[in-house]
């Protein structure tokens, strides 16, 4: 087997604070699996710049300028964390054997990925990085993430427990993910669909380097709630239950009421009376609410607008001059 040309694609939102270490601690790790023979001195790190408002991309511009194995991909706007890892898994797919990802503020341990390149020459497509524990994360956030995979279990979603976004995936394992056009992007669960040999590989996460989570607790479920309705219909049978629910109880209670009618013990109480209208109405409006989620799921999944527009790529553009370059040389 020749030796891989990897690529590491790093997603980056108005990440200044850490983009120079982490883009130092990056190249020493390419640096070191060149000199090892285990992946190609082609190999190259491309940092995507979603539509950052710091200094973020004249960082990146710069470093390529500098680094022979960095490169830049510039989105013309902010199209959020999932979007802009798929444009630079796109890009990278195009001069690539096999591509990483992994976030910019390298919470996820760098130093797996060459254990991520090892399993790939063993044949493996997917290497997946999953935590060995949470115990960096507060008590809320440990406790609703496992709870959130277990929920997803349940309702038939195959995720990868303690997985985030840092795997590698081979070029024929991403050429099949791109066949999958969703504008409602998950990757979590749309890489498991893909198949092919997977394995993974177990790591402790740091802390960030430097600046704030882009996740906070308000995207956090967000995403959580995009993950569970753009892979199952749970939620719309759940609401049928409930409503079956209501409709039972409804009865007893009607059937309760006429008991009493017939004792003579019939009392008038307007309390009991808005405490049912109120769980029937507050049933109904969570029913809507969920159908409206997948209803607008459907709306932005029909228009079928482009996930991203890139402004600047200069991962091809570099790659075309060398190219053009060696053409050159071989006729002189």
């Amino acid at each position: 087997m020749k030796t891989p040309l990897l690529t590491i694609v790093v997603p980056c939102y108005n990440e200044q604070e850490v983009f120079e270490e982490t883009s130092k601690q990056l190249t020493l790790l390419l640096e070191d699996l060149i000199d090892d023979s285990l992946i190609s001195d082609d190999s190259k790190i491309l940092f995507v710049d979603d539509g950052s408002k710091d200094e973020t991309w004249k960082l990146i511009e710069n470093e390529s300028n500098e680094n022979c194995y960095v490169k830049g991909l510039k989105l013309a706007k902010n199209v959020g964390h999932q979007n802009a890892l798929i444009a630079g898994l796109e890009v990278a797919t195009k001069h690539s054997d096999c591509v990483v990802s992994i976030d910019a503020d390298l919470q996820d341990d760098i130093n797996v990925i060459r254990t991520f390149v090892e399993k790939y020459i063993e044949g493996f497509d997917i290497v997946y990085g999953v935590r060995d524990s949470r115990e960096t994360d507060t008590f809320f956030k440990r406790s609703t993430a496992l709870g959130f995979y277990r929920f997803m279990g349940k309702i038939g979603i195959n995720l990868v427990p303690n997985h985030a976004d840092f795997r590698l995936m081979s070029k024929r394992a991403l050429e099949e993910l791109f066949k999958y056009k969703e504008t409602n992007l998950f990757l979590r669960g749309l890489v498991p669909l893909v198949g092919f040999p997977t394995t993974k590989v177990y790591y402790d996460r740091k802390e960030r380097l430097a600046g704030e989570s882009k996740y906070p607790l308000k995207k956090m479920i967000s995403f959580a709630f995009d993950g569970i309705t753009s892979f199952s219909i749970a939620p719309i049978r759940f609401v049928t239950f409930l409503g079956f629910l209501s409709i039972i109880f409804s009865l007893i209670a009607g059937g309760y009421a006429i008991v009493q009618h017939i004792l003579g013990n019939t009392i008038v109480g307007w309390p009991s009376l808005m405490v049912s209208i109120w769980f029937v109405g507050g049933i109904q409006l969570m029913g809507i609410g969920i159908i409206g989620e997948y209803i607008g799921k459907i709306y932005h999944e029909v228009k079928k607008r482009p996930r991203y527009a890139i402004e600047t790529d200069l991962y091809s553009i570099n790659n075309s001059i060398e190219l053009l370059n060696e053409v050159v040389h071989k006729k002189v």
